[in-house]
C-alpha cells in the first residue's frame, strides 16, 4: 500500500499519458493502493498540473499529442529537480531509453508492462525516500563530491544533479567498494523486484553514471565492469 506523506497526506501521482484506458487503469489501481492521482493528456496539462499539484511520483508517456516526453520531462525538471519520474514508452531501442534518463527520467517501463510491477517501483522508491530522509554524509569518488540529501556531485564550480536510482546505486555501490556486485543484486536492491534475464535497466543507468563521474566514460577508472557478472566501485 502506499507510503503516507509527511503530514499524513496520501502521496500524489502524476500520470502524464493520453491513452484514456492506460489512464483508467492506471488511475484505478493507484488509487486502490491508496495514492491521490491527477492525470493529463498533455505535455503542457501535464508540466501546468505538475507545478499546481507537486506531485510525490510523475508517469510520463513518451510520445504525447502535443510535444514529446523528452522535452516535457526536462520542462518538469525545471519545477522540482528530484521528484521521482518515470517514463511509460512503446519504444524498445535502448538509445532512446537512455534519451529519457540523460534527459531526467529516473526510470522507465516498456508498453505493454505490468501495473503490478509499476506499483512495486512507485512503492520502492518511496520506501527509499524515507530512509533518506535521515542525515547522510557527502562522499568522494574521484574528485567529485556526491551530496545524497541534494541529489547532486559537485566538482570546484561544477555541479551535476543525480536521479533517484543513480543516487542509490552510487550509494549501494560504495557501501561496498571494491566489492564485485552482480547485475542481479543491484536490480533487486535497488528496484525492489525480482531480477529479469532480458533487462539492461542496471546497464543503462552504469552508463549513465559514467557519462558523469567518469573522465573517460570508455575507459572507466571508478565504475567497473565485472564481465558476465555485474560491477565494483573504485572510489
Amino acid at each position: 500500500m502506499a507510503t503516507a506523506a509527511p503530514g499524513g497526506d496520501k502521496k500524489q501521482i502524476l500520470i502524464i499519458e493520453d491513452e484514456p484506458d492506460i489512464v483508467r487503469g492506471l488511475k484505478d489501481a493507484l488509487e486502490f493502493e491508496g495514492f491521490e492521482v491527477h492525470t493529463a493528456d498533455t505535455g503542457d496539462q501535464g508540466v501546468a498540473l505538475a507545478k499546481e499539484s507537486q506531485p510525490d511520483c510523475v508517469l510520463l508517456d513518451l510520445m504525447l499529442p502535443d510535444d514529446n516526453g523528452y522535452r516535457v520531462c526536462e520542462a518538469l525538471r525545471t519545477i522540482d529537480p528530484v521528484v521521482p519520474i518515470i517514463m511509460l514508452t512503446a519504444k524498445v531501442q535502448e538509445a532512446d531509453k537512455i534519451r529519457g534518463l540523460e534527459v531526467g527520467a529516473d526510470d522507465y517501463v516498456t508498453k505493454p508492462f505490468s501495473v503490478a510491477e509499476l506499483i512495486a517501483r512507485i512503492n520502492a522508491i518511496f520506501r527509499r525516500q524515507a530512509r533518506m530522509a535521515h542525515h547522510e554524509d557527502t562522499f568522494f569518488i574521484g574528485s567529485w563530491e556526491v551530496h545524497p540529501r541534494k541529489h547532486t556531485m559537485t566538482r570546484g564550480r561544477t555541479s551535476k544533479r543525480l536521479s533517484f536510482y543513480e543516487l542509490e546505486l552510487l550509494k549501494l555501490l560504495r557501501e561496498r567498494a571494491e566489492e564485485a556486485i552482480s547485475r542481479d543484486e543491484l536490480f533487486e536492491k535497488i528496484w525492489g523486484q525480482q531480477p529479469n534475464a532480458q533487462s539492461r535497466t542496471v546497464d543503462n543507468f552504469i552508463v549513465k553514471l559514467r557519462r558523469k563521474l567518469e573522465e573517460d566514460n570508455k575507459n572507466p577508472r571508478h565504475i567497473l565492469t565485472v564481465y558476465g557478472f555485474g560491477y565494483k566501485l573504485v572510489p
